[in-house]
């Protein structure tokens, strides 16, 4: 049964209850094998590999919340990205989002690389600035928006549209928003991955990566790939996950409400910069964000005035904690250039913009007014005097 609220389905939907027992959360099936009752008698699972029942009903859950025919579970995003990136072929070239999460370029400029598989930055967030970065090696799209760590939008319909008329896979990564957000296989994306370790499980407590795909073609191949590296996400990293989807809803609208306070007294605070947030106004983003997802998410990143020493400043922090990862339900806080995309080669990173000076926020649900009197006395005590 699908449920047309999304709000329902996190909790109801996929697999949701066990009907041996009638438990109304899904068992950790917490084997390796199953028996069976003779040559080529199965009960529907050989090996916990192929298929476990824990993992079947979170990837039954994704693929319903996403809007598509199939969903994957792996052991971190990264590896759900490898699943999907290995659909392309020796001399095959992918697109990307000129900021993406450092791991992401990681993998495609130091392990892919490997296998004559390239790739081309690209301005996606300025479609015919994309469509001329097409070339005939161009096999893919991998899209994040808002992208990290400089939360820009990419108009996920209007690429989807190009990249089709030439024949391209559209990926696009929706760690940032979930499908509580933004849901980009109605968009017109082909595959949506997630690092699940985010919101989707929402307590700092699980690394998983997930994968929906539209097709049935596309499941067939995404199956094949999973079973045949291995990279599954186990049985009880797939409880865990499943039990933090049915409260994203409800977290979510906390984060969302805090974040964008904490947007709008960054933005007016004398001592910031810049801030970079789809949900203010006056972001490049917002009007594209507003159509395209249900509001600006909780993800802000934000550069200090140069009379502000940032080490200072991470240094005062007391209440929001300076650590990796975003996504949990407390506050966390990094430096993108030697943190999340320390991977990423400095030219590079000023070239799209991720300057020494860029601080990330992943905004928690603590009271609000305790967050921003973290972010005030560290922006006081780290002035240059």
């Amino acid at each position: 049964m699908s449920y047309q609220k999304i709000d329902t389905a996190l909790i109801h939907g996929g697999i949701s209850t066990d009907e041996r027992t009638g438990a109304v959360n899904v068992p950790i099936y917490q084997t390796s094998t199953f028996k069976q009752d003779g040559l080529g008698k199965m009960r529907g699972y050989e090996y916990s590999r192929t298929g476990n029942p824990t993992r079947e009903a979170l990837e039954a859950l994704i693929a319903e919340l996403e809007g598509g025919y199939a969903g994957f579970a792996f052991a971190s995003g990264l590896a759900a990205e490898t699943a999907v990136l290995s659909l392309l072929k020796t001399g095959d070239r992918v697109l990307i989002s000129s900021n993406v999460y450092g791991g992401t370029f990681r993998l495609l400029n130091q392990v892919f690389d490997h296998f004559g598989i390239n790739y081309t930055i690209s301005e996606t967030d300025d479609p015919e600035a994309f469509e001329k970065d097409i070339t005939d090696d161009v096999k893919a799209v991998l899209i994040e928006s808002p992208a990290n760590p400089l939360m820009t939008i990419t108009d996920i319909r209007a690429v989807a549209e190009i990249a089709h008329r030439h024949g391209l896979l559209v990926i696009v990564d929706n760690t940032f928003m979930t499908p509580y957000l933004q849901r980009p296989l109605e968009l017109g994306a082909d595959i949506v991955v997630h690092s699940a370790t985010k919101y989707l499980g929402g307590h700092s407590d699980v690394v998983a990566g997930l994968a929906v795909v539209k097709t049935k073609e596309l499941a067939e191949r995404i199956a094949f790939i999973q079973n045949s590296t291995g990279g599954v996400l186990p049985p009880f990293d797939s409880f865990l996950l499943i039990r933090g989807i049915k409260t994203l809803g409800v977290r979510l609208d906390r984060h969302v409400s805090n974040a964008e306070k904490a947007a709008k007294f960054l933005l007016d605070h004398k001592a910031v910069k810049s801030v970079h947030y789809p949900g203010l106004e006056s972001d490049k983003g917002y009007e594209v964000n507003k159509r395209q997802a249900r509001n600006g998410g909780v993800m802000i990143s934000f550069e200090l005035e140069d009379n502000y020493d940032i080490k200072v400043f991470f240094e005062s922090l007391e209440l929001i904690t300076l650590a990796e990862s975003l996504g949990g339900v407390e506050s966390l806080v990094c430096h993108p250039s030697s943190m999340t995309h320390a991977s990423i080669p400095e030219e590079i990173r000023k070239k799209v913009g991720i300057t020494d000076g860029l601080i990330r926020l992943s905004i928690g649900i603590e009271d609000i007014d305790d967050i921003l009197a973290d972010l005030d006395k560290a922006i006081r005590l780290s002035e240059v005097r």
